[in-house]
C-alpha cells in the first residue's frame, strides 16, 4: 500500500469516527428530558467532543443533521425490511409486515424518538424533517390499503382510511399502547386488528 492510500484510508477511518461521535451525540442530546431547546449544532458538537465546523462539514445543516439521525435510526430499527411488506402477495400480511417494521423503527432507540416527535411542534426544522418521513409512511399505506377490495371493486373513501392507518402506525400509538416498558412489537397484533378493521378485512 502507497503511503498516499494508507493516508486516504486513515482520513476516510477518522471522517466515520467523528460522524459516529456526532450522530451518538445527537440521539444522547434528542434523548434528554429536560431541555427542549437544546439541540443545537453548537450543542451536539460540545457533546460529540469536535469542532462545530466538523458537524457543518459532515453534515451541513440542522435540518441535515437530523435527516442523518432519522436514517442512522431507520438503520438501526431496519426500516430497509419494509420490502417485505411490498412483496408479499397477501394484502393481509403485507399490511402486519409493514406495522411489525415500523414498531422495529420506533423501538430503535425510543427517547431520542420521542424527542424527535415532540420537537416537531416546536421546531420548524425537526417538523420538516418528521413531515417528510410520514409522508413516506402515508405513501405506503396508500399502497397497501389499495390492495384491499370490497367485492372486488376498491374501498370507497380510501384516504378517510389511511388517514386512520397513519395515526395508528405512529410513533405516539405505539409509545402510548405499549406503555413506558413494553416492547412495542407487543402491540403490532393489536395495531394490526384494528387497521384490518378499517379495512374492512378480516384479521
Amino acid at each position: 500500500m502507497s503511503p498516499r492510500q494508507y493516508n486516504l484510508g486513515k482520513r476516510t477511518a477518522q471522517i466515520e469516527q467523528s460522524r459516529r461521535q456526532v450522530l451518538d451525540a445527537a440521539r444522547e442530546l434528542l434523548g434528554e428530558a429536560d431541555n427542549y431547546t437544546g439541540f443545537t449544532l453548537d450543542a451536539v458538537a460540545k457533546r460529540a467532543d469536535v469542532a462545530r465546523a466538523t458537524v457543518y462539514y459532515q453534515f451541513k445543516s440542522k435540518t441535515g443533521l437530523l435527516e442523518a439521525v432519522c436514517d442512522d435510526l431507520g438503520a438501526e430499527g431496519g426500516l430497509s425490511e419494509l420490502v417485505k411488506a411490498f412483496t408479499d402477495p397477501e394484502p393481509l400480511s403485507a399490511l402486519e409486515e409493514f406495522i411489525a417494521c415500523f414498531a422495529r423503527f420506533w423501538q430503535a432507540d425510543r427517547p431520542a424518538m420521542r424527542r424527535l416527535r415532540a420537537l416537531a411542534a416546536l421546531d420548524a426544522d425537526v417538523h420538516a424533517v418528521i413531515s417528510a418521513r410520514d409522508e413516506r409512511r402515508r405513501e405506503g399505506l396508500t399502497v397497501l390499503a389499495g390492495r384491499f377490495a370490497a367485492g372486488g371493486q376498491p374501498l370507497h373513501d380510501t384516504d378517510r382510511r389511511v388517514r386512520i392507518l397513519l395515526a395508528l402506525t405512529s410513533f405516539e400509538t405505539f409509545d402510548t399502547m405499549a406503555g413506558a416498558e413494553a416492547d412495542l412489537l407487543d402491540v403490532v397484533p393489536v395495531i394490526t386488528g384494528i387497521a384490518a378493521t378499517v379495512l374492512e378485512a378480516k384479521a
